[in-house]
């Protein structure tokens, strides 16, 4: 993405939602991951305290 775009989105859109939806996009896979490793998190904790049978 060129500068002049960049500049031509804060312009049109404003600086508050061009940088929200940057961040948003940055941190997209980020988020997904920390949301698979949660939910791995969560079993494991299940698992030792005997709630789910290990595998």
């Amino acid at each position: 993405m060129d500068t002049t775009e960049v500049f031509s989105f804060i312009k049109d859109f404003g600086f508050p939602v061009v940088l929200s939806w940057f961040l948003l996009v940055r941190m997209e896979d980020r988020l997904a991951g920390l949301t698979e490793v949660i939910g791995e998190l969560s079993c494991n904790i299940a698992a030792m305290r005997g709630d789910v049978a290990k595998k």
